[in-house]
Formats: structure tokens, C-alpha cells, sequence
């Protein structure tokens, strides 16, 4: 049973379709195998329009809220870029980020009503709030694997290979054999591979 973390604050922020909520489960079910003491909450925007959807994953002995403070968030898991600048109020100098730079471009730059930045600038702002922001296109190793819709897997891969969890690689991918049964889950455990090993690369 892990006994001294104090507290380590989570943020996944995707849009609907991304299969953040999956995400979200599956590193809280790990957490728990991995003896945390485990708190979350879910914001759910309108999936069908592409709308934000906000998870919270909290562990640690001294945490009893659901919700991670504005300022407080140790890690920051991006599957659409943008998302990661409508959380950029909970980043600090600890924050590490870890980025899917493959847009989800709103309806409403589509119909010409707003703007989508390029992803430059927002790494260049998001580097200016976080202490680390690693950036990669979860799609394209999603798409090595087998299916894009394994995006959100390749991002927990890059989350274990940044090293900045306190789970070992063996718990989640048992946790993601367990959720995709038959073939879905060889080619989950091969998205999180090679979001895993690329990661490693850039450390």
C-alpha cells in the first residue's frame, strides 16, 4: 500500500469523442490497484458538438476534495491543444504537460465565428505557465497501433514514460488488457507503447 504521497493532482481536458472519460477511468482504476487513495470528478461538455470535457484525478493521503485548485495541478493531460489553454488558470511552475498537438477544430471557426491558434503559440503559452510541456501527435501513434481511437491511450503511454506518475507501466497496461477485450486490447497495449517509448526518447 502506497502511504507517502501527499497529494498529486491530475487534469485530463479533451473534447467530446477523445475518450477522455476512458482515460480518466482508467488511470483512477490503476491508481487504486496501486494502493492511492483516490479522488475525481468529470465536467462533460456537448459531445456532439465537440464540446470541452474536464476530468480531475487527485491521489495522495491529503486529499479529500474532488476538485484540484486553480494553481495546483502537477499534471496536465491535453488530447486536443486548445483544451490545454482553457485550463491554463490550474498550471504553475510545477506543472508538467503532457500535449497531443492533432487539432479538433470547433464548429465555430468552421463557420468563420472564432479563431483556432497554431499550435506554436500555444505551446510557446503554455511553456511560459508549466515547467514541462511535451508535446506529440497521439493520432499518428494511434494510427501505428491500429486504430485511431486509441489517442487516449497513447497519451497515458506518454504520461508513464515522462516518469512523472508513481504507477508502474505493468498496472495500466494490465488495467487496459481488462478493458479492451480480445484484439482491441494487443492493439491498446501497443498505443500505449509507443506513446511510452516515444516520451522515454525525449527525456
Amino acid at each position: 500500500m502506497v502511504t507517502d504521497l501527499k497529494e498529486l493532482n491530475i487534469i485530463i481536458a479533451g473534447t467530446g469523442g477523445q475518450g477522455v472519460v476512458v482515460l480518466s477511468e482508467l488511470l483512477g482504476n490503476a491508481a487504486v490497484t496501486a494502493g492511492f487513495k483516490v479522488r475525481g470528478s468529470e465536467v462533460l461538455g456537448m459531445a456532439q458538438r465537440g464540446g470541452s470535457v474536464f476530468s480531475n484525478i487527485r491521489l495522495g493521503t491529503d486529499i479529500e476534495s474532488p476538485m484540484t485548485a486553480e494553481g495546483k495541478c502537477d499534471i496536465l493531460i491535453a488530447v486536443e491543444p486548445s483544451e490545454a489553454l482553457r485550463n491554463i488558470q490550474f498550471l504553475s511552475k510545477n506543472t508538467t504537460v503532457v500535449l497531443n498537438i492533432r487539432k479538433v477544430i470547433p464548429y465555430t471557426v468552421s463557420l468563420g465565428q472564432s479563431t483556432y491558434p497554431e499550435i506554436d503559440q500555444i505551446v510557446a503559452k503554455l511553456k511560459s505557465v508549466a515547467n514541462k510541456v511535451i508535446a506529440l501527435d497521439a493520432v499518428e501513434y494511434a494510427e501505428k497501433a491500429g486504430n485511431r481511437q486509441s489517442t487516449n491511450v497513447v497519451m497515458i503511454g506518454a504520461l508513464f514514460g515522462s516518469g512523472k506518475i508513481p504507477i508502474s507501466p505493468e498496472t495500466m497496461k494490465e488495467h487496459i488488457a481488462t478493458k479492451f477485450a480480445g484484439k482491441g486490447a494487443d492493439v491498446n497495449i501497443k498505443a500505449f507503447d509507443l506513446g511510452y517509448d516515444i516520451i522515454k526518447k525525449q527525456m
